[in-house]
């Protein structure tokens, strides 16, 4: 599975992409205004930085201006996702910008049906959002379930790009279900390699490693 990191915090991304743990970047307004960059300039620094997708996301809601803006932010590098909301205007623009040649990630998609259109419309990704879902008494990891089946009965390339993941069981399961990208914020991502029974045993270790006198440098 690809890990995408979800931020638009620089040394974020440069401490995880230094690791090999960035195979892309996902943003988004919310993102950009956490950042208190200007959206062209910082993400221009980002896809300097990663040789992966980085998903840039309009801001308006008619296919037209989304096109606009597609066009415009995908000018920014060529490892650009114009991201758009799952939206029939969002899916208009995505017909036309990934004619175009252009990566595109529908963002929001709540179910399987909008998953459906979105690979039919020509989307190189599509973002189910795990989290959200769950906020509703829903489980989220039953539409990744559901889209896997889905594309796989019918051979679409779009990617399933697990989002709003926010725990690490959400890493697990949708890696188990078979996404093929998951988007994570980096605590998120950093927080994989924890476990209470590594610390308990390092502690352990290096318990008994210091009654042993020695050094190794």
């Amino acid at each position: 599975m690809k890990f995408f990191v979800d931020t638009a915090d620089i040394e974020a991304i440069r401490e995880l992409n230094d690791l090999g743990m960035v195979d892309g970047v996902t943003t988004n307004p919310s993102l950009i205004l956490k950042s208190g960059r200007d959206i062209l300039e910082v993400t221009k620094e980002i896809c300097d930085l990663v040789d992966g997708p980085v998903s840039a996301e309009v801001v308006a809601t008619e296919a037209d201006a989304m096109i606009a803006e597609g066009r415009k932010l995908a000018a920014i590098a060529e490892n650009i996702a114009v991201k758009l909301p799952l939206t029939w205007d969002g899916l208009k623009a995505c017909k036309v910008l990934s004619g175009e040649g252009f990566m595109v990630n529908v963002t929001l998609c709540f179910s399987p049906n909008q998953a459906l259109l979105a690979a039919k419309a020509g989307a190189t990704f599509i973002s189910p959002f795990i989290g959200r879902l769950d906020d509703i008494n829903l489980d989220g990891m039953d539409l990744i379930a559901d889209i896997r089946e889905i594309y796989d009965n019918y051979d679409f390339g779009t990617q399933i790009l697990a989002a709003s993941i926010r725990t690490v069981n959400h890493v697990t399961e949708a890696a188990k279900i078979g996404a093929d990208v998951m988007t994570a914020p980096p605590s998120v991502i950093k927080a994989l390699a924890k476990h209470p029974l590594t610390d308990k045993g390092l502690e352990q270790f290096l318990a008994d490693w210091a009654k042993t006198g020695q050094k190794i440098l």
